[in-house]
């Protein structure tokens, strides 16, 4: 099955418009937004967990992150409350539960084997760095040329920037953001090929994830898998 995976495509997925899921785990649902390849060899979606639910221990081949936007999410090593930014290396395991429920943003995709270094940024962690006028940056992961990081707007700013030119990704975390001619509710992902500019602003502030410099290379992968 393949969703949004002509990755040269701009494609823009409104949680009011998409379908939830469930697992064959009970209290454990998604909404998928991207997915190529027969067994999702890249697959990103919005995961969210009911109170008390668990997953069986899991490996991740491939690697997977994922960003708390809801509630507090446990591994197995810890738990991780909304804000938290996770990275689980080629190889690894992890045991999702949640005992007080939580919705996550998950990506599995191929990472680079050299990109082999779990990360954990709890959502106290790091520096916003002020890049404008009523507009902050802080900083995730970065790794051969691909950077993660979130976005946050305050009421009444805008920005405007040429996207990557190997595309971006973004979700709105928390608030709305219009581009002039669109508006992006809360938990709206927008999925662009990039290469041109691109103007946000937020009447009342918003937060973004934000992934920059993958685009082209799913693209490709997709287009390995035959999707």
């Amino acid at each position: 099955m393949s969703i949004n995976a002509d990755f040269r495509q701009r494609a823009v997925v409104r949680p009011e418009e998409a379908a939830w899921t469930p697992s064959p785990t009970p209290g454990v649902e998604g909404l998928p937004l991207d997915r190529c390849g027969a067994h999702g060899a890249c697959a990103t979606s919005l995961v969210r967990f009911a109170p008390g639910a668990a997953l069986a221990r899991r490996r991740r081949e491939d690697g997977e992150e994922a960003f708390v936007i809801e509630g507090a999410f446990t591994d197995g090593d810890g738990e991780h409350r909304q804000g938290a930014y996770l990275r689980d290396p080629r190889g690894s395991s992890h045991e999702p539960s949640s005992e007080t429920g939580c919705l996550l943003y998950v990506k599995r995709w191929r990472f680079e084997p050299a990109d082999a270094e779990p990360v954990s940024i709890e959502a106290d962690a790091g520096e916003w760095r002020k890049a404008g006028e009523g507009f902050a940056i802080k900083s995730l992961h970065h790794f051969d040329g691909v950077t993660t990081f979130l976005v946050r707007l305050d009421p009444g700013a805008s920005v405007t920037r040429m996207l990557h030119p190997d595309g971006e990704e973004m979700l709105v975390v928390s608030g709305a953001c219009s581009d002039g001619a669109r508006e992006y509710s809360a938990l709206t992902w927008i999925c662009d090929p990039g290469g041109h500019a691109q103007s946000l602003s937020s009447r009342d502030g918003c937060t973004l994830f934000v992934k920059t410099g993958h685009v082209g290379a799913a693209a490709k992968e997709a287009e390995r898998l035959g999707d």
